[in-house]
């Protein structure tokens, strides 16, 4: 099993920007630059490796999670938009799923693409006040191609974060208000099963587990309380990539993979690894 050192040879983070709201949900473009929202600037922000900025798309309508769909078009969870939205070929983002059983999403939050093309998200209710929920759990949903929506989970306090293993057997999906991470079977029909705790995060220090991605080694990487928890496929804490700012969410980028993006409160952070990321 790699170390923290074998992964992470050097945990120190470069700032790549700031003087942003609160940063959330980013995702490499394999165009070379990176996208993540700015939620309550109600805008995606693109940055580039030469260090220049600009408004990717706004209003967003306070996005949150994105990711790209396998025919790399832009995907995100919209907190005020509550749905699931796809960037068309005008540009503008239209609804992948706003509905569930008749009754309105609460705000969704992150999503995970499956090499299938079904999409994988959760929904908490943080962009919604408690009047507006319609469906009175917070669940973990599948989206497929054909547009039918599953729901795979509902007992959770605050699903949040959400991902893959690299041969797509395991489902990973935050708990924030449980301070874990819980694990699940994938099934071949794309149902989940064997629900567990996979790493209980609960310790002193401020911060839940929110975002996260996974290495091609099986390694978690999520952030929570003191920065950034590096975790291996075994569920063992192998250490923490510390922050100057409480990281929200993580994405895998470069050429390589092997940077790993940091959306942290009012900033934009980077740290290089020794391994690369999945897909996101």
């Amino acid at each position: 099993m790699a170390s923290f050192h074998d992964l992470v040879p050097d945990p120190s983070p470069r700032k790549l920007a700031g003087g942003f709201q609160f940063t959330e949900g980013p995702v490499w473009h394999p165009d070379g630059y990176l996208l993540f929202s700015d939620i309550p600037a109600n805008r995606i922000v693109r940055y580039s490796p030469d260090g220049s900025l600009d408004t990717y798309l706004q209003p967003s309508r306070n996005s949150n999670g994105l990711a790209l769909d396998r025919q790399g078009r832009l995907m995100a969870c919209e907190h005020t938009g509550r749905r699931v939205s796809r960037q068309g070929a005008d540009g503008r983002m239209e609804t992948v799923i706003s509905h569930w059983n008749g009754k309105q999403l609460n705000s969704p939050n992150d999503l995970a693409v499956h090499s299938s093309g079904s999409v994988f998200f959760t929904d908490p209710p943080y962009g919604i006040e408690p009047e507006q929920a319609q469906i009175g759990f917070n669940g973990v949903y599948r989206v497929d191609p054909d547009g039918e929506i599953a729901l795979l989970a509902s007992e959770f306090g605050r699903p949040n974060g959400i991902a893959f293993s690299p041969d797509e057997s395991t489902l990973y999906v935050d708990d924030t208000e449980r301070r874990s991470v819980r694990a699940f079977d994938v099934n071949e029909d794309l149902s989940i099963s064997n629900d567990r705790v996979f790493i209980d995060m609960d310790t002193d220090e401020p911060g839940s587990p929110d975002g996260m991605k996974v290495d091609t080694l099986g390694s978690l990487y999520v952030t929570g309380a003191g920065g950034v928890w590096v975790i291996s496929e075994s569920a063992e804490h192998l250490g923490t990539i510390a922050f100057p700012e409480l990281p929200a969410n993580v994405a895998f980028g470069g050429d390589d993979r092997k940077t790993l993006f940091v959306t942290a409160r009012t900033s934009l952070y980077s740290v290089r690894l020794s391994v690369a990321g999945t897909m996101p």
